[in-house]
């Protein structure tokens, strides 16, 4: 019997053309979704513009341009959602501006605003409010799993910016002299102070992400929008500013409605076994 080899891979014995060496794909470069992330630098913009016009004295356009910031903060996250851009960077630089516009922002427009003149009551009273922000939002990334998500634990940044903020421009907006006034001074104070420790309690606030846009609703509603729309053109500081103090207090209502109905006030979930905990992890 002829010698046959067991080698049938053997280069030497292969006659025909060697196969094309297959071509590796070069890693291919993370990129960055620009459309909610432009959402995110303009409300950037709008805290950095608020310290700015707060250097140069004009607080009434230091208060627009965190307003702004806040319109634009609650966008950049729908718009994700809406065009599936999601992404990890995304979340981070959400967090960052947050902190800027909603947390170093308002503490330095009020301190030069009104606390400027109380010393170090004034500065401690913006830094509580700064690093009140700063942990909310830290405590808001981390427990973002466990939350019941029709709540806030604790108010909200963009809304404690609101009340410190709203205050500013409503006084400027009626008389630019009320901040030197003694009241008007312990009044942005007291606001400060509310504002910043509310944002790291474990109060409920409402968080509104329930609604969804895309149902449909009454013809009324529309007409409410409208409506409301028009009153807030009547006066935009001091409606916006009512709206917000109204919200801020909102919280500790529904606190002391919980407790009187003996339902559960945390928002936060251990477990998804227990029946008085159904619908936190929705």
């Amino acid at each position: 019997m002829p010698y046959m080899s067991n080698d049938l891979h053997d280069p030497d014995l292969d006659t025909g053309d060697a196969p094309d060496a297959v071509a590796v794909p070069r890693p291919r470069r993370k990129g960055i979704y620009i459309l909610p992330n432009l959402f995110t630098l303009a409300a950037l913009f709008g805290g950095f513009y608020g310290i700015v016009m707060a250097m140069n004295g004009q607080f009434e356009q230091s208060a627009i341009g965190i307003f702004c910031a806040m319109v634009l903060d609650s966008l950049d996250g729908r718009v994700a959602r809406m065009t599936n851009t999601q992404s990890t960077f995304g979340e981070q630089m959400d967090s960052l501006s947050d902190m800027v516009s909603f947390g170093a922002a308002p503490a330095l427009i009020v301190y030069e605003w009104a606390l400027k003149g109380l010393g170090k009551l004034g500065w401690i009273a913006a830094f509580v409010y700064c690093s009140g922000a700063a942990l909310r939002l830290a405590r808001f990334n981390t427990n973002i799993a466990v939350v019941d998500k029709r709540f806030f634990q604790g108010l909200p940044s963009p809304a404690a910016a609101a009340l410190v903020v709203g205050l500013i421009w409503v006084s400027t907006d009626f008389d630019p002299t009320y901040r030197s006034l003694p009241w008007m001074v312990w009044l942005a104070f007291a606001f400060t102070l509310y504002a910043g420790l509310t944002m790291v309690t474990n109060v409920p606030f409402y968080s509104f992400k329930d609604i969804s846009f895309k149902r449909t609703v009454p013809f009324i509603v529309i007409v409410a929008i409208a409506l409301g729309i028009a009153v807030i053109n009547l006066h935009p500081a001091g409606v916006l500013f009512g709206i917000f103090v109204t919200y801020g207090l909102s919280g500790y209502a529904v606190f002391v409605w919980k407790k009187l109905k003996g339902r559960p006030v945390s928002v936060i979930a251990t477990s998804t076994d227990e029946p008085d905990e159904a619908g936190l992890h929705q």
